[in-house]
């Protein structure tokens, strides 16, 4: 067996010099040339010796704002072979970029050249260095300018080790303050090499890129595993639906990975470009990051004639912990799939290992998890029992190692001592024709404590009235479990990586107790 990258650098070195590694979509301003293996290898060593001459080197954190692009991909990859990147959401508003510059205690900023972002003031005024990343000819490609001359001596100098920290992120912190989740070099190559050898990807590999460069599932699912596999990922400057299949007709991509709703969205515009999936090299669609209703995988399977693979990640396994193989072998919608990287087990809360088929907490261990969240022991006592990462996630895994989830912990509801699962809920509810999307959420409740309800966008020109849709659900799920409220909207709201968030949703629909 080869000997197997534990760095970003190492990862590289694996790709042909002359093969393209990162791409811009068509419709990305003028037609630039993509970046080659060997051009990305000589911008990491360019990238260091800038980063080092400014005084950063590794261990020090560097927060990336840039807007989706091959430059956010190529800066993520090279800044992380000198320091530790910590990617931000470019849309964040001033006093995030103040709670987030402060809480990772950053010593520069990169921001794309000319983006106009209230991370400047609030750098400026933190006194941390701004520095510009300015494009190249070439997609990718790009030099370091900082504002103002930066002179100094890093105290980590060089090419970051195995067991370096390459990427910090928060975690989505919906029921608490955000914890910084640092992930080493071995956590990232090794999720990168999991994903690549779960998906068979090859040099003739091309991923579209459509999930946003400050999410652990577009760094290390699209960008990371393509690079580690010798392939290329073909950057777009951001999700949109309506784009989708311009770039995909011009991409020709082998492959594509993103979240439920985005599939959502993509599918209804299927239709008027059956030519352009006719044509494509299209071999698999990957969904990740929120569980993907069945009945949208078999549309997606329908619709483009790919297996859809489902698999299960999150930011403390560097993103990928289990994954649905490829045919041959079985792959059943409602699972996420069999552990593809880490171990997976089930534990109860006295810390014990359950048999098959037992229902418990989803539990994880392996090079792709988390050494422990950064700065905060009680969040990791909560985390670790006996060497094993408790996700949060609640399910079950059968006798043949294929996990299905009952959802996050903190998402069941319970009514009045009745748990309901809002993923068996969601699964009975968009069995119904008319429905294209559904989440089910807790509302408050002065008796129960919580109630059922859902949020529900139609397909377009359906109609449907809420009796009549609760009287569907009512023939398949005990009556504790059918919604006391159903919402129709144009609709739901998202986050900022596109997922759905249970969480809080009744308050922002305003439905309180």
């Amino acid at each position: 067996m080869a000997h197997q990258p534990t760095t970003i650098e190492s990862l590289l070195a694996r790709g042909e010099a002359s093969a393209p590694a990162i791409a811009a979509t068509a419709d990305a301003g003028p037609a630039r040339p993509p970046l080659t293996y060997a051009a990305l290898r000589e911008l990491a060593g360019a990238t260091l010796a800038s980063l080092n001459a400014m005084g950063i080197g590794r261990g020090d954190r560097v927060a990336l704002v840039l807007p989706n692009g091959p430059e956010a991909a190529s800066t993520f990859v090279t800044v992380a072979c000198a320091a530790t990147t910590a990617p931000l959401n470019p849309a964040y508003r001033a006093d995030e970029f103040a709670y987030y510059l402060d809480d990772l205690g950053a010593k520069a900023l990169l921001i794309a050249r000319g983006h106009a972002s209230p991370a400047r003031a609030v750098a400026t005024e933190r006194g941390i260095p701004i520095v510009e990343v300015v494009p190249g000819a070439a997609a990718g490609s790009f030099t370091l300018v900082p504002e103002r001359p930066l002179a100094a001596t890093a105290a980590k100098p060089g090419m970051a080790g195995p067991d370096d920290i390459a990427l910090v992120l928060h975690t989505s912190g919906t029921t608490a303050r955000p914890k910084i989740v640092p992930l080493s070099h071995r956590n990232v190559t090794a999720s990168a090499r999991h994903i690549g050898a779960s998906l068979a990807l090859s040099p003739d590999d091309a991923c579209l890129n459509i999930m946003p460069l400050f999410h652990i599932h577009g760094l290390i699912a699209a960008v990371l595993s393509s690079l580690g596999a010798g392939a290329s990922v073909i950057c777009s400057p951001g999700f949109n639906a309506f784009r989708f299949f311009s770039w995909f007709a011009a991409a020709r991509p082998s492959w594509y990975t993103a979240v439920p709703t985005m599939h959502q969205a993509i599918l209804p515009l299927a239709a008027r470009h059956r030519e352009a999936i006719a044509a494509g090299r299209l071999r698999l669609i990957r969904s990740s990051s929120s569980s993907l209703p069945p009945q949208v995988m078999e549309e997606l399977e329908r619709t483009f004639s790919v297996p859809v693979i489902e698999a299960y990640g999150m930011t403390e396994a560097a993103h990928q912990m289990a994954s649905n193989p490829l045919p041959p072998a079985a792959r059943h919608a409602g699972s996420v799939g069999r552990s593809a990287g880490p171990e997976i087990a089930i534990m109860n809360d006295a810390g014990e290992i359950l048999p098959p088929g037992a229902l418990g907490e989803v539990v994880i261990r392996g090079p792709n998890v988390t050494a422990g969240y950064d700065n905060n022991p009680e969040a990791n006592a909560k985390a670790f029992t006996h060497g094993w990462f408790r996700t949060g996630d609640q399910g079950t895994l059968d006798e043949h190692g294929y996990l299905r989830l009952t959802g996050r912990l903190k998402e069941i509801i319970n009514r009045g001592g009745e748990k309901v699962s809002p993923l068996e809920v969601d699964a009975v509810l968009m069995d119904h024709p008319a429905v294209a999307q559904v989440v089910t959420f807790a509302m408050p409740h002065d008796k129960l404590g919580e109630e059922v309800a859902a949020a529900v966008v139609l397909r377009e020109g359906q109609t449907l009235e809420e009796a009549a849709l609760r009287d569907f659900a009512a023939q398949r799920l005990a009556a504790f479990k059918v919604p006391r409220r159903i919402l129709f909207m144009p609709e739901i709201p998202k986050g900022a990586t596109g997922k759905l968030q249970r969480i809080g949703l009744a308050a922002k629909l305003g439905l309180t107790a």
